[in-house]
């Protein structure tokens, strides 16, 4: 019988979920979804000294965030250190772990001598055969093969061949009795009965270790998977010189959840030449044959491209909601219906919500800064008596939606035998105080006829004191 498909996420509590580090877990996730399997969350937190419940926290928000709900768990490994010292005594008993005194001194003078003999750095087995029993700041050893060779049959790579006299009879349970990174994941992945690990290839060198400890032990080894990593635009390692790497400061930044998840799955997998998936859609489509096996290269503009997409296709009533924490103060408290016809003329141009809070301020302020350069180059003495006799006829308008804007604007011009752009960025600088902003007409209808008539009003002023002065 088939064993039901077991994938999990395993993160360390350390910081903030990363870019890498959420793209391995939708991997993961897309994997079990896609095979009707199941997805395990599980929170690395064996390194006491480094590990923090704000770490948890940010990594449980972010998954959220993300949509990555898990089937099981979060599991968390300190709570289960009593399984593996067990493991580690059953190895010791079998004698296939022994107890090693060398200090880190000592370890470090073997690995600069083997370094200068021309030999890999590796541990030279001092205690390996001494019997030695546990001491204070002894640590565990696990006996490793010395000969012949261990494969790594990676679902992404390709078989990867290991000597195994190349591999440290490496640490497995530290001197302050805590279990070590390596051989914890097998004890939990193997206990857990995850069948597929799928992770960063940063962890390729760790394989052939853990695979001789299920074998150890006694467990079945599962499948491997090893993602090429992500890498920034001048092709090195993706870091915080590129841009933010955290995924919830892309929250902080406007971008959608669902944005992100399209273009971090698109980091390495794909289907074609498509570039914008529904959730069913990946769930359906997704396996780690269409994986690549180079590394991803990471680009800010593409992610904008696609966040500008589903921001144009969201219903208003969730960008409004959305946005609520992104608003300047001003806007926090404004007239919901107001805030969503706001969004409404925004929507289609801007690329992040936090972009649109930045274009729409104008919307929220009592009155416009015409002292700027946009005041100063198109509130000219010329415009002076149109923008009056705009804001005379304005309160007779019966019409004021965009359609009846657009006609009094164009009747206004053909009145007055002037072209419609001669009056058009005077009354957008009157109205938003920029010269770039959404149709005349849309700003028009979203302000409100007394709004509009104000502003017209406090630009006349402003034309005409200039002129005083």
């Amino acid at each position: 019988m088939t064993k039901k498909t077991r994938t999990r996420f395993a993160p360390s509590p350390t910081g903030f979920l990363h870019i890498g580090g959420a793209r391995t877990a939708l991997f993961n996730w897309l994997f079990a979804r896609h095979s009707g399997g199941q997805f395990v969350l599980r929170i690395e937190d064996t390194d006491q000294t480094r590990s923090t419940d704000e770490s948890t926290r940010a990594i449980l928000d972010a998954m959220s965030w993300l949509g990555l709900d898990c089937d099981e768990g979060p599991h968390f490994q300190a709570q289960r250190v009593d399984l593996h010292r067990e493991m580690v005594r059953k190895l010791i008993a079998e004698g296939k772990a022994y107890y090693c005194t060398c200090t880190a001194e000592e370890l470090e003078a073997k690995r600069k001598a083997a370094l200068a003999a021309g030999k890999k750095p590796k541990y030279d087995g001092t205690c390996r055969n001494k019997d030695l029993k546990k001491s204070a700041g002894s640590v565990v050893r696990f006996r490793g093969a010395q000969t012949g060779i261990t494969i790594v049959e990676d679902l992404i790579k390709g078989n990867i061949t290991f000597n195994n006299d190349e591999l440290d009879d490496l640490i497995i349970e530290r001197g302050d009795g805590y279990p070590t990174y390596n051989f914890a994941v097998v004890i939990d992945d193997a206990l857990m009965n995850i069948t597929h690990v799928i992770r960063g290839d940063d962890h390729v060198n760790n394989t052939p270790r853990q695979i001789l400890l299920y074998q150890a032990l006694g467990f079945a080894v599962p499948k491997f998977a090893h993602v090429p990593m992500i890498l920034g635009s001048d092709k090195a390692r993706l870091s915080k010189r590129h841009g933010a790497t955290s995924v919830m400061a892309y929250k902080e930044m406007g971008f959608l959840p669902e944005a992100l998840v399209n273009y971090l799955v698109r980091l390495g997998w794909a289907h074609g030449d498509q570039e914008i998936f529904s959730l069913q859609e990946l769930i359906d489509l997704f396996s780690l044959d269409a994986v690549g096996k180079s590394p991803a290269v990471f680009n800010p503009e593409k992610l904008l491209w696609l966040n500008a997409h589903y921001i144009k296709g969201a219903k208003i009533t969730r960008l409004a909601e959305e946005m609520k924490p992104l608003w300047p103060e001003g806007a926090k408290n404004a007239d919901p219906e107001f805030t969503q016809k706001v969004i409404a003329d925004m929507q289609p141009r801007a690329k992040t919500l936090l972009e649109m809070t930045t274009l729409a301020d104008f919307y929220f302020v009592e009155s416009i800064n015409y002292a700027n350069e946009a005041g100063q180059k198109f509130l000219l003495p010329e415009v002076l008596q149109h923008l009056k006799d705009i804001a005379e006829k304005l309160p007779a308008l019966p019409d004021f939606s965009k359609a009846g804007i657009e006609n009094f604007l164009k009747t206004f011009g053909e009145e007055r035998n002037i072209k419609l752009k001669i009056i058009a960025q005077p009354l957008r600088v009157a109205l938003t105080g920029k010269t770039v902003s959404p149709g005349i007409d849309e700003v028009m209808v979203t302000l409100g006829k007394d709004r509009v008539i104000k502003r017209i009003n406090d630009a006349v002023r402003f034309i005409e004191t200039r002129a005083k002065a």
